[in-house]
């Protein structure tokens, strides 16, 4: 059966076609697959301007990693380290080292206390449980930092995703494994 439209209904029917196509390329945003940001962050620590050289600070203000793991692939091919880094001043961040992955709509960067699962069965489990949201990923490549909230209890959170808001998808994850 074939339906003819005529007149004013043809005209309805393409414009309701145009504003859902538009709608489908907003909420998607494809064309952000093809686009790179890369950010090169240096690892935070003392002001150069009126500070001591670095090999005069003592080694109690040199940055220390506590904790570190892999970034492992989940709805996007992702790589990278995540690292909890102890700043001189015992403040906490979250470094990316390295980082590749897709960019995307509305991507974030979580500690989570979700075990990190490899495969489909990891891409949704990361806002089953308790996490903090570290703000939006600057960039899908290269090295950047994120301040970790002060007072926020560390030992709670095991994992670090790189989570699609707008899809509630993991794009990549990595456990967080302690240094002693």
């Amino acid at each position: 059966m074939v339906v003819v439209v005529r007149g004013r209904w043809r005209w309805v029917l393409l414009g309701v076609g145009v504003v859902a196509f538009g709608a489908g390329l907003y909420w998607f945003q494809p064309w952000k697959l093809w686009e790179n940001a890369t950010v090169r962050e240096a690892l935070p620590g003392p002001s150069a301007t009126g500070a001591a050289a670095p090999s005069a600070v003592p080694s109690a203000a040199q940055p220390r990693t506590v904790a570190e793991g892999a970034l492992i692939s989940h709805e996007h091919t992702t790589t990278g380290t995540a690292k909890v880094i102890r700043l001189g001043d015992g403040s906490y961040t979250l470094r990316l080292e390295n980082l590749d992955t897709s960019n995307g709509p509305d991507l974030r960067v979580w500690l989570t206390d979700a075990p990190v699962k490899e495969g489909v069965d990891g891409w949704r489990v990361f806002d089953d449980g308790k996490y903090v949201s570290l703000g939006k990923l600057k960039g899908n490549k290269g090295d950047q930092n994120y301040e970790i909230p002060a007072g926020l209890n560390l030992s709670e959170y095991t994992s670090v995703a790189i989570w699609c808001d707008r899809f509630d998808v993991s794009f990549g994850a990595a456990p967080l494994a302690s240094h002693a």
